[in-house]
């Protein structure tokens, strides 16, 4: 009894989601097209980066080869952006990586998704308003900043910020209205602001190949020492403040250029946000890899034409890290130029300010539909077809975080989550490709003679168990290397999905032992090279085990290459940027995430649209081996996917997931 009760549970927690892919209803707006995709995720990753990350990298870390980290960076984003195009082709629904995980790893892991996801947005939404207050606050003398620090001063260090910045508040409120007034008018200011930054950058492209110097990526040692004090120094800091390297194009050699990277990796992040439009999008299948794709090019054009333009118009170690585009057209007498930057500055911060507001209602509308969080969040104005309560909701929790608090040390946790998601979303695809068909993403249409219904309904109920179903096919070893099945079956599936989670967890230990043990490892300690190897050697069996398993067939208009290895590779990189967060971004992380289980298992375990389904096909699974169906029974046992039986499911007082005798 207590086993079944222990089986029970844990199906209720790996239930997955059923989705009929060939249904283009939507309660949203589908009026986006390519561009309007590839402008939202241009100005949502292309923002207040490209501004200061350059020069600070490129000072700290890099010097100029700070091009090779940006191009590190993009192929590490790349990675993750093929694995969204591919879900985005697949399940073209709203909810981006909570709803990829949802209909393939189950329930639990897209709760753990989706609640991460809001986090990172609304962090995101918040810094960024405090630094669009900032910038502005710096064109006009920093008056802002002096009338609050007099008036309205909070005496709370370490806890809240310095004073409360009604500015910022009032930047997510204006931006918030405008969400809430329609989608399409949301993307035609995004592209206004995004072209106008575009077109900037452009601009100190040019500026710098025109005006810079091959030189300054051939200094050498003795070129900095006798710059060091030079007249034109602008914003130096004492040499035995600062380490310069040892010139040339690579002045912190490659171990520089690699820890650059992992930093030029998050003015990557933003992307995603394309996933989350997928019911307000004319030709989904098409426009989000493509949109993706297309915007993660050109992001990594404009980084690394902005870089190479910096560290040719002056030697790396006079960028400043706050402001170096200003500072290197006054370095080249371009003292003008420096008011286009501001320009270009502003509406960088306001497309990435967009790009951080747009999915992050969307997130909490798809789980709250979901009832995985409280249903008056999925309520859809009429007349604009947007989720109002949870972008209203959305930009006042933002709006009182950007009010409040300073953000500093929690920025590094928008980074984990959005980690966790990409992680996620490649396991999904390492995953799904190869399952044998599945339910849960596309099934036919139900008839209605009584055996198939059966049959329909039954695998309707496996589908929604997820990794706990149960197999009839004998496991012997051969399956692990010589499948019999040119095509995805029960078995083959299984064997990946342990395949699959044995390589993360191989992961895991890897990228602990290589940063735990770094120290050690640099002192070249035989014990951690060996475990190193060991765990390495474990990962790649597992992973040519995949590899020899059959891949499902299903034509897709966009599929990740090189499978298994991308999503791996993929998986190995987020994991990795991860460990490098310290302990203090973590235990904030343990806080949020226990917030999010009491809301899960206290409300949305209970209330999951899925659960009732799940328990309703059940019990009709039940009954059709007890008795004979009437004809008028079909349609609705067969398809538990239909918002009627849905509604009726609900009302049943006498079903009851949680009971053992309905498993």
């Amino acid at each position: 009894m207590g086993f079944q009760v222990l089986m029970n549970f844990g199906q209720q927690l790996f239930r997955r989601k059923i989705v009929d892919c060939r249904d283009e209803s939507s309660r949203l707006s589908r009026c986006l097209n390519t561009f309007d995709l590839i402008a939202l995720g241009v100005g949502s990753t292309l923002g207040a980066g490209v501004y200061v990350l350059a020069g600070a990298v490129a000072r700290e870390n890099a010097g100029p080869a700070i091009v090779l980290c940006f191009l590190i960076a993009a192929l590490a984003s790349v990675l993750a952006g093929l694995c969204y195009g591919e879900f985005g082709a697949r399940v073209p629904k709203t909810g981006s990586a909570y709803l990829y995980s949802y209909v393939t790893v189950g329930e639990l892991l897209a709760f753990i998704t989706g609640w991460n996801l809001i986090l990172s947005y609304v962090i995101g939404t918040s810094s960024v308003a405090r630094a669009w207050s900032a910038t502005f606050d710096e064109l006009i003398g920093r008056r802002i900043e002096t009338f609050c620090e007099q008036y309205m001063s909070m005496n709370a260090p370490g806890v809240l910020a310095k004073y409360p910045d009604v500015f910022s508040v009032l930047i997510i409120l204006i931006l918030t209205g405008l969400l809430t007034f329609g989608v399409k008018e949301s993307a035609m200011v995004n592209k206004v602001f995004t072209c106008v930054n575009v077109l900037v950058l452009g601009f100190v492209m040019v500026s710098g190949f025109v005006k810079g110097s091959v030189k300054n990526w051939q200094l050498t040692e003795e070129d900095i020492i006798n710059r060091t004090n030079a007249s034109h120094s602008v914003n130096h800091t004492a040499a035995e403040e600062w380490s310069y390297g040892t010139g040339g194009f690579m002045p912190f050699g490659f171990t520089g250029v690699l820890s650059g990277a992992a930093t030029c990796f998050y003015a990557f992040v933003g992307f995603d946000c394309i996933a989350t439009t997928g019911e307000e999008v004319k030709n989904p299948q098409k426009a989000i890899p493509i949109g993706i794709v297309a915007s993660l090019l050109i992001c990594f054009v404009a980084y690394f034409g902005v870089s190479a333009a910096l560290t040719l118009m002056m030697p790396y170690y006079l960028l400043d890290k706050n402001s170096p585009l200003p500072v290197a057209f006054m370095y080249v007498g371009w003292d003008g130029a420096k008011y286009a930057v501001a320009v270009g500055s502003l509406c960088a911060l306001s497309t990435s300010l967009l790009g951080s507001m747009f999915p992050m209602p969307r997130v909490i509308f798809a789980m709250a539909e979901d009832g995985l969080l409280f249903k008056v969040l999925a309520k859809v104005n009429e007349r604009t077809k947007t989720p109002i309560i949870a972008t209203i909701s959305s930009g006042v929790i933002a709006a009182i975080m950007a009010f409040l608090f300073d953000l500093k040390d929690l920025v590094d946790l928008m980074s984990i989550g959005t980690l966790l998601a990409y992680s996620l979303v490649a396991a999904c695809v390492l995953v799904l490709r190869y399952q044998p068909e599945q339910p849960n993403l596309a099934y036919q249409m139900a008839n209605t003679n009584d055996e198939t219904d059966m049959n329909e309904s039954a695998s309707t109920t496996e589908s929604r168990t997820g990794i706990l179903s149960d197999y009839d096919e004998v496991f012997t070893f051969t399956s692990l290397w010589s499948p019999q099945n040119s095509s995805p079956t029960k078995l083959s599936g299984a064997i990946v999905n342990v395949a699959a989670s044995f390589i993360g967890l191989l992961i895991i230990t890897f990228c602990c032992l290589a940063v735990l043990g770094k120290d050690a490892l640099a002192e070249g300690s035989a014990s951690v090279i060996a475990a190193l190897v060991v765990v390495f050697l474990v990962c790649f069996l597992f992973t040519i085990i995949i590899w020899r398993q059959p891949e499902s067939q299903t034509k897709l208009s966009f599929k990740v290459p090189l499978l298994p290895v991308l999503p791996i590779l993929s998986i190995f990189v987020n994991v990795y940027l991860m460990m490098q967060l310290d302990s203090g971004t973590w235990i904030r992380f343990a806080v949020w995430m226990v917030i999010g289980f009491i809301i899960y298992f206290g409300y949305g375990v209970r209330n999951s649209t899925e659960a009732a389904a799940y328990a309703a096909s059940s019990s009709a699974e039940r009954s059709s081996n007890g008795c004979k169906r009437t004809p008028n029974q079909n349609i609705d046992e067969a398809a538990p996917e239909k918002e009627a039986f849905l509604d009726d499911a609900d009302e049943s007082s006498s079903v009851n997931p949680w009971s053992t005798e309905e498993s």
